[in-house]
């Protein structure tokens, strides 16, 4: 069969392809410590699983409507009423099978072929593909250590040109672990004032936070922002929800809701009703104590590891304000992520992610959503790779 031309441009995701291989080698019997899963290794609060088995008990096991029920989307919107003082409308609000899904129907919906999508790098591995897939084009701002990989007005004024239509922030990210502030987030808004370039701003790890920040969302700093501002958010990383396939979009553009529910409903209608129940606990805040537990436990893991990397000579690493990465710079041992990646995997048993695929060579990601025991081995084993070289 003859496949479509528009795959030839599609690349698989990096990071999946890394963890599944790590599994397949573990399978195998091989010593393998995995570190490039973005996953929480914490289970899902008991009380969010228990309303799931509730809601089938109850016969919630029907179609819903495409945006997803009334009581989710009521939830979510005290949720960001709470959180930020941010007001939306029942009509604003779209719930999809995860971030990733609410992203593509985004860009879907938004993308005009030739139109061009502001990301930010290092990025997500799936943020250019799915630009790409849209017709759109994908224009790259570097950003390094020195500015805590964030970029600024000056790089952002730079890169916009008349066929800018999107600026694509992610915050905190992955795979960096970098927040923009109140401060930051108001000075790009600045830049973007008079325009109408869209913010698709991706807040998936926003109740992740490290070093006494509070977390600030894009729509939050002023109202020229909110209204530019597409919020996407879910409960896979901070509730460890991510089988679940939660995640959903907020915006006080009715029309581009209507456009996004019109979308869904033709490709996979509403997500599964009993993650919707399920959702509605963890978002009216009834799993916050379990959620503080769980993100005491990773600050623990990012202070040792962001520590016990930077003692290692030829590494090093900033120190990230939120999400559970860090982003290692290896350049001194070399410039080469993946051969870094592959010959640690190969000679250590460790399973990381090159830099390259997150569009910065010469770092590598390092997850540490583990238990802290696996964190200590699997840096020596790296400590004692680089050591060798």
């Amino acid at each position: 069969m003859k496949i479509a031309n528009r795959m030839e441009n599609l690349s698989p995701s990096v990071t999946m392809a890394i963890t599944a291989l790590a599994r397949e080698l573990k399978a195998q019997g091989k010593d393998i410590l995995s570190f490039s899963a973005g996953e929480p290794d914490f289970d899902t609060p008991e009380l969010i699983k228990q309303a799931a088995i509730k809601a089938i008990n109850e016969g919630h096991t029907k179609y819903t409507a495409v945006e997803g029920i009334i009581a989710t989307k009521q939830a979510i919107i005290n949720k960001l009423k709470k959180d930020h003082n941010l007001d939306y409308k029942l009509e604003g609000i779209v719930i999809s099978n995860g971030a990733k899904h609410s992203l593509f129907n985004l860009f879907q919906v938004l993308v005009e072929e030739g139109d061009e999508v502001i990301i930010p790098a290092p990025y997500w591995v799936t943020y250019p593909e799915q630009v790409k897939f849209s017709g759109g084009v994908p224009v790259f701002i570097e950003t390094d250590d020195s500015t805590e990989f964030k970029i600024t007005p000056e790089q952002l004024k730079a890169a916009i040109t008349p066929k800018t239509k999107i600026l694509l922030l992610n915050t905190p990210s992955n795979p960096t672990g970098s927040v923009y502030s109140k401060e930051e987030l108001l000075a790009l808004g600045e830049v973007l004032k008079g325009t109408d370039i869209i913010v698709l701003s991706d807040e998936m790890y926003e109740k992740i936070m490290y070093n006494g920040k509070k977390f600030t969302a894009c729509a939050e700093v002023s109202e020229d922002m909110y209204k530019r501002t597409v919020t996407i958010n879910g409960l896979s990383k901070a509730v460890a929800m991510t089988g679940w396939r939660f995640g959903y979009i907020a915006t006080p553009d009715v029309a581009l809701a209507k456009a996004l529910t019109k979308l869904q409903g033709q490709v996979t209608s509403n997500i599964n009703t009993m993650t919707q129940y399920a959702a509605i606990p963890a978002l009216e805040g009834d799993a916050d104590e379990t959620i503080e537990m769980m993100r005491v436990e990773f600050e623990k893991r990012k202070n040792y590891a962001v520590k016990a990397f930077n003692d290692i000579k030829g590494l090093s690493c900033v120190e990230p304000d939120g999400a559970f990465y860090l982003f290692v710079n290896i350049k001194n041992v070399t410039p080469d992520s993946m051969k870094f990646c592959a010959d640690l995997l190969e000679e250590k048993g460790v399973a990381l992610v090159p830099g390259l695929a997150f569009g910065t060579e010469g770092y590598v990601r390092f997850s540490f959503a583990t238990d802290l025991a696996t964190i200590q081995e699997g840096i020596k084993r790296i400590k004692e790779f680089v050591e060798s070289k």
